[in-house]
């Protein structure tokens, strides 16, 4: 208990799937929490359960491709809560499975936008509240994706592996400062968004994680919670010494 205890923490992409969980776990470990999403459907909901074993959190809608809503989102959440020590950069999207040749332009961007563009502008806006503060943890979600190709997603394969180079640039650039920088590499984690995806497949949801499950030699597809403890780790104290890495939470995947 209480890993985090004191510090404030940004989710983005903080209603659902993996930022919910995170949002949840890192509030039970004592920290404060501007949860940060597009779309406020399911926020109350979020909040309530994060006040009903006593935790704090407060909700802001925002895009995070949008750099005038960021930086005022972030310092409303510094006005909220006196400062900001964890980002987790998670918000994105899976975006078009189609080869390359066939993807649209805007398609493409719209991946790009918010899975590296949010990225970036949240960590721009970040920083200087961490400097300020003495030191901080970023966190950026990547994936398993941005490590290996897999013959499908070209965008998103393109995007998690910018966000893994951005993360390790920018721990070699903070470090002097005390601010951390690491991605996390999920494999396929049960989320709406990998749920979304089962939907959409020719085959069915039961066939599709069927399939997923095996993929993973642990034998099974990853929880939101599986990713929301290494986050835990490392927005925490106890990953002082840790930066410019790449925490890998995969079942085994890349292992084969």
């Amino acid at each position: 208990m209480n890993r985090v205890e004191n510090k404030v923490a940004v989710v983005t992409g903080g209603i659902s799937g993996i930022g919910r969980a995170t949002s949840v776990l890192l509030a039970q470990e004592g920290a404060k929490i501007a949860v940060v999403d597009l779309s406020e459907g399911g926020a109350q909901d979020l909040i309530n359960e994060i006040e009903s074993f006593g935790g704090v959190a407060k909700f802001w809608q925002l895009d995070t491709t949008q750099e005038q809503d960021v930086s005022r989102v972030f310092a409303e959440v510094v006005d909220e809560f006196g400062q900001i020590d964890v980002l987790v950069n998670n918000a994105g999207i899976a975006g078009v499975n189609k080869p390359t040749h066939e993807i649209a332009e805007d398609e493409w961007d719209s991946v790009m936008n918010i899975n590296v563009k949010g990225v970036f502008l949240c960590s721009k806006h970040v920083i200087p509240y961490m400097l300020k503060s003495g030191g901080g943890s970023i966190i950026n979600m990547s994936s398993v994706y941005g490590l290996i190709g897999a013959g499908d997603l070209p965008p998103y394969h393109a995007a998690k592996g910018a966000v893994r180079l951005m993360s390790k640039n920018d721990a070699i650039l903070y470090a002097k400062d005390k601010i951390r920088v690491n991605s996390v590499h999920p494999a396929y984690i049960w989320t709406p968004l990998v749920e979304a995806l089962a939907e959409e497949s020719a085959e069915g949801v039961k066939a599709f994680r069927k399939q997923l499950d095996a993929c993973h030699p642990i034998g099974h597809v990853g929880e939101p919670n599986d990713i929301a403890y290494g986050v835990l780790y490392l927005a925490s104290d106890e990953s002082k010494f840790v930066t410019g890495s790449e925490l890998v939470i995969d079942g085994g995947y890349t292992a084969q």
